[in-house]
C-alpha cells in the first residue's frame, strides 16, 4: 500500500521519513513499478496554487516527499508523528549508500555542463561500489525530438534503476511526468539543487539551520538575485494560505 498523504494546500505530501522513502523506492525497483518522485517544499506547493496541471503532477507522484520542514510540521499537526524531512541531498546519498549492497544502477540527468559528471565522481568516491551507468547534461530549453530520442537510446543501453533529474522546480517535475512512459527506467527522481549541493558546487546549510526551517534564508543569502522573488513572495503567502486551511476559512481539496 502507498503511504498516507498529508493535505498541504491541496497537494498530497506523503507522510514518510528517509528510511521509509528508501524502502518504498526499493519495492518499486523490485516490482518494476514505474513512477516519479517529487521532492516538495514551500516553493513547489506555492507553484501548484496557480497551476492546476502542476498540482496534478505532484499529486500523481509515486512519492511526494516532505522536503521542507513546513511539510513535516503539517504532517505532525495531523498526527503523523514519525514523519520527518526527506531532503533531496539526503535521499540521494542514502539511496546511493544502500545501492552498494543492492546493486541499484544510477543515471544522472541535469545540472550545468559538467555538474552531473562531478556529482557521479563525488558519489563514487564516497561509495566505491556504486554503479553510475550514465550522465547527460541537457540544454537550457526543452529537448528536441532528436535529442530526446538520443536520450532514450542512452537510457535503454544503460538500464538504470534510478534516473535522477536536476532541473529545478517545476521544470523537472514536468519533464518526469512527460518522459516517464518513454524512458526504460522504473523510477525517476527530481532532486533539483541536490546536484549542486552534493557535488560541492554550492555550500549546504548546517544541520541545525535545516532543522529550524530557515534553510531558505541561508540559500537566499548565498544566491539573492536568483532566489529573492521565490522566498520573499512565496513564504509569506504560504503561511497565510496555511492559516486559511487550518482555520477552515478556505478549502483546499486533495484530489
Amino acid at each position: 500500500m502507498p503511504p498516507p498523504r498529508v493535505n498541504v494546500l491541496g497537494v498530497g505530501v506523503h507522510a514518510i521519513n528517509l528510511d521509509s522513502a528508501v524502502k518504498n523506492l526499493g519495492q518499486a525497483v523490485a516490482t518494476q513499478t514505474k513512477g516519479y518522485v517529487c521532492v516538495t517544499g514551500v516553493h513547489g506547493i506555492s507553484e501548484a496554487q496557480a497551476d492546476p496541471e502542476f498540482r496534478d503532477i505532484l499529486n500523481g507522484a509515486l512519492l511526494n516527499t516532505p522536503d521542507g520542514m513546513p511539510m513535516v510540521w503539517m504532517g505532525r499537526w495531523f498526527g503523523f508523528k514519525e514523519m520527518s524531512r526527506v531532503y533531496g541531498p539526503d535521499l540521494l546519498i542514502e539511496v546511493c549508500r544502500v545501492s552498494e549492497t543492492t546493486g541499484w544502477r544510477h543515471f544522472f540527468f541535469g545540472g550545468a555542463p559538467g555538474t552531473a559528471e562531478v556529482l557521479a565522481t563525488a558519489l563514487q568516491t564516497r561509495f566505491p561500489k556504486l554503479q553510475v551507468v550514465g550522465t547527460n547534461t541537457p540544454p537550457f530549453r526543452p529537448l528536441t525530438p532528436g535529442e530526446f530520442q538520443e536520450l532514450q537510446t542512452q537510457v535503454a543501453a544503460a538500464q538504470p534503476d534510478f534516473f535522477w533529474v536536476g532541473l529545478s522546480t517545476p521544470k523537472q517535475e514536468r519533464f518526469m511526468a512527460a518522459a516517464l512512459g518513454s524512458l526504460e527506467v522504473p523510477v525517476m527522481l527530481g532532486i533539483g539543487a541536490a546536484f549542486d549541493l552534493v557535488s560541492g558546487k554550492v555550500r549546504q546549510s548546517p544541520r541545525w539551520i535545516q532543522r529550524s526551517g530557515f534553510e531558505w534564508l541561508f540559500r537566499l543569502i548565498q544566491e539573492p538575485r536568483r532566489l529573492w522573488k521565490r522566498y520573499l513572495k512565496n513564504n509569506p503567502l504560504f503561511v497565510w494560505r496555511i492559516f486559511l486551511q487550518l482555520t477552515g476559512l478556505r478549502r483546499y481539496p486533495l484530489k
